[in-house]
């Protein structure tokens, strides 16, 4: 174990004590040597006896006298010697503690000068290490930011190339399905040109055969309306040539046989513009009721009874609405046409498939 070496007020402590003990006891032997003196008669009255009776006194006194005075001065003279001497080493002694109090202070001047150089030294080197602390700190928060940096970058990179391969895959899938699509389409379109094609010629053939038809049936209707026509011309001059009650029966008969005529024309001009639902089935009936201007124009439609199927009475009123106007009710008088203002017929899927 390494022994603590003493400081410098630890070195002059017991030089000190000991120099203080050697004082108080020389003052103690002063203090006795002057307490154990014989105390000697005052010096003036002797100078004064010695002066008043020198002629009376015999030389024997007067050398008594003188002695006792030599050896006073020579007790006094070797007391103050003493006390001269015991003041110099008194002021011996100051001088030499003021010298080691000084050499002490110096000494401690030194010492706190080297502490302070020390410690100055010390705060140098924590402050060094605390500048060395900061700076590796610094330099490991840089290599830290230059990593974070890098692992950014690093990321950021990986990112970007995923977003190219799926931009590129994106890209290929898209361009694989427009391809695909591209020949989906092509075959639609190759497809439905055909069917457009096989519509195009199976409207060909059925215009065709709607126009043989429509030429048939309008031959059919000239017929018809000639035939009328003839009916009445010829009713009409046997109702100019007859009597009264034969000119009644006929026009009875011939107003029947108008009403007739043009029951037939309303269906025949239905079943033109009829468009067969898939529910229409043989057997339903539909009674419909038609209101119409004396110049032949259908004002309304509307079903009376119903055939108990919506699509086919539906189909029934938008046929008869189609026809517009009848251009043969124009030639009818009022007591003929009046029937036909507001009117029932009766339609089955067999009248309207003319």
């Amino acid at each position: 174990m390494q022994q603590r070496e003493p400081s410098a007020s630890e070195s002059y402590f017991w030089p000190s004590v000991w120099a203080i003990g050697l004082h108080v006891l020389v003052f103690g032997m002063l203090f006795v040597s002057f307490a154990m003196t014989p105390e000697l008669p005052p010096s003036k009255p002797i100078v004064q006896a010695t002066l008043y009776q020198l002629k009376s006194k015999s030389q024997a006194t007067t050398q008594t006298n003188q002695k006792i005075a030599g050896e006073a001065k020579k007790t006094a003279s070797r007391q103050t010697e003493v006390e001269q001497l015991e003041q110099k080493k008194v002021e011996q002694e100051a001088i030499k503690a003021a010298e080691q109090k000084k050499a002490d202070a110096a000494q401690k001047a030194e010492e706190a000068r080297e502490a302070a150089e020390a410690k100055k030294a010390e705060d140098a080197a924590k402050a060094a290490d605390a500048k060395k602390a900061a700076e590796a700190k610094k330099a490991e928060e840089a290599k830290k930011v230059a990593a974070d940096i890098a692992k950014k970058k690093a990321e950021d990179e990986a990112k970007k190339q995923a977003e190219e391969e799926a931009k590129k895959q994106a890209a290929e899938e898209a361009k694989k399905k427009a391809a695909e699509e591209a020949k989906k389409k092509a075959a639609e379109d190759a497809k439905k040109k055909a069917a457009a094609e096989d519509a195009k010629k199976k409207a060909a053939e059925e215009a065709k055969k709607k126009a043989a038809a429509d030429a048939q049936k309008k031959k059919a209707q000239d017929a018809a309306r000639k035939a009328a026509e003839d009916k009445k011309a010829q009713a009409l001059a046997e109702l100019l040539s007859d009597t009264t009650e034969r000119q009644q029966a006929l026009a009875d008969e011939q107003g029947d046989q108008v009403a007739g005529d043009f029951d037939d024309l309303i269906r025949m001009r239905a079943a033109e513009g009829w468009a067969r639902p898939p529910s229409a089935r043989k057997g339903m009936t539909v009674v419909l009721q038609i209101n119409m201007l004396p110049d032949g124009t259908i004002t309304n439609v509307s079903v009376s009874r119903s055939s108990g199927d919506g699509p086919f009475d539906s189909s029934a009123v938008a046929a008869v609405k189609n026809i517009g106007r009848l251009t043969e009710m124009q030639g009818l008088k009022p007591n003929e046409f009046n029937p036909y203002r507001s009117f029932k017929m009766t339609f089955t899927p067999e009248d309207l498939a003319l």
